[in-house]
């Protein structure tokens, strides 16, 4: 737009101004295409006069129109893009449901995220029954370990250690008499508390620190889980009471901070409260052998567990599991004893190779 005073009279040009907001109002009232006009324009000619123009209208209504047509078909298109997406969206998730169905009428659990039930089959080609442990982790306990070795308290740590674990013995008798089944079982939920806690820690220290642990995590949780698999054992053979179960919380709550706090304080202590902790595991098994053999016990058939985990042959009864059991607290026993030695000469455990697999 132009503006100029000349004598005393402003004019107005329009410049490149097409239309007015009349027609635009009219034709967007009455939904109409306008037709092109003539609209009136003012200019100054060269005289210096005022000379009336007329210009012919572009039909901008006609291009509004035709936007307002491509936006439409670009939303249909939009809508029908989405609606295809919905039926695929709708057809995967019927296939999903009817798989859930399948698999659910077949026992197992179904999730979304597409996750296969493993399937482990034996070396005859049978399907394998058992989740909490694998095939390629039974094997045969040695039974010809030296049950008698005991490491003699010298350092006073060393005796600290081991009157701090004969002073538990004398409530643990006093608690489970002969009741050895019961016993074994839920000693075996402290047990299994060591060689995770001292698993994990050295664990956090290797991420802290960098460095490589020489195998010793992997040998510390192997025998928390080698604990845990004496105890899912005991567990089809004995039948806890409701106060012995409720005494698992208390006695686990305090062993494992007492433990932790223990370890961190000192690793050869506590790896020497394990080691001793184990010789009265091995007394306490050969007792359990001798009521087996009084008959005080009933000597039942072993556990399918037990049989599958140690590779016991068929017709194994509970004398067998009790002296695999006996052997795997005596390789317990010189695993932990040798990582205390290892401290006591001012080594570290990653310094030497880790007996991994020592059962």
């Amino acid at each position: 737009m132009m503006m100029m005073r000349q004598s005393g009279r402003t004019v107005v040009g329009l410049g490149s101004r097409l239309f007015s907001t009349s027609v635009i109002k009219g034709v967007h009232e009455s939904g109409q295409i306008a037709k092109p006009s003539l609209l009136a324009r003012q200019v100054v000619g060269a005289n210096g006069g005022i000379v009336d123009t007329f210009v012919r209208a572009r039909p901008v209504v006609e291009m509004f129109r035709v936007r307002q047509y491509s936006s439409t078909v670009t939303l249909q298109g939009e809508t029908e893009k989405e609606k295809n997406k919905e039926e695929e969206e709708k057809k995967v998730q019927n296939n999903v449901n009817t798989t859930a169905d399948s698999e659910k009428e077949k026992g197992n659990i179904v999730s979304y995220w597409g996750v296969p039930p493993s399937k482990v089959a034996n070396k005859d080609g049978t399907d394998w029954k058992w989740t909490c442990f694998r095939p390629w982790e039974t094997y045969q306990a040695e039974l010809s370990i030296d049950l008698n070795k005991h490491h003699v308290p010298i350092t006073f740590l060393d005796k600290l250690a081991y009157w701090t674990v004969k002073s538990l013995r004398w409530p643990t008798d006093l608690f489970f008499q002969r009741r050895y089944g019961c016993r074994a079982m839920m000693l075996e939920t402290v047990a299994a508390v060591p060689g995770m806690v001292g698993g994990m820690l050295l664990h956090c220290k290797s991420l802290r620190r960098f460095e490589h642990s020489g195998g010793w995590i992997k040998a510390l949780l192997e025998e928390a889980e080698n604990e845990r698999m004496h105890l899912m054992t005991f567990m089809e053979v004995a039948n806890p009471r409701w106060y012995e179960r409720a005494l698992v919380f208390t006695v686990q709550g305090v062993f494992f901070n007492a433990y932790f706090l223990g370890y961190m304080i000192s690793p050869k202590f506590a790896h020497r409260v394990v080691g001793y902790l184990e010789e009265e595991a091995i007394h306490s098994y050969t007792e359990f052998l001798k009521e087996l053999d009084k008959g005080n016990i009933e000597n039942v058939p072993a556990p399918a567990i037990a049989i599958d985990y140690w590779q016991l042959p068929a017709g194994s009864n509970l004398r067998d599991v009790v002296m695999v059991v006996r052997a795997d607290e005596a390789h317990h026993r010189d695993v932990n004893h040798f990582a205390s030695d290892i401290h006591y000469q001012g080594r570290e455990l990653r310094e030497s190779p880790a007996p991994v697999g020592y059962h």
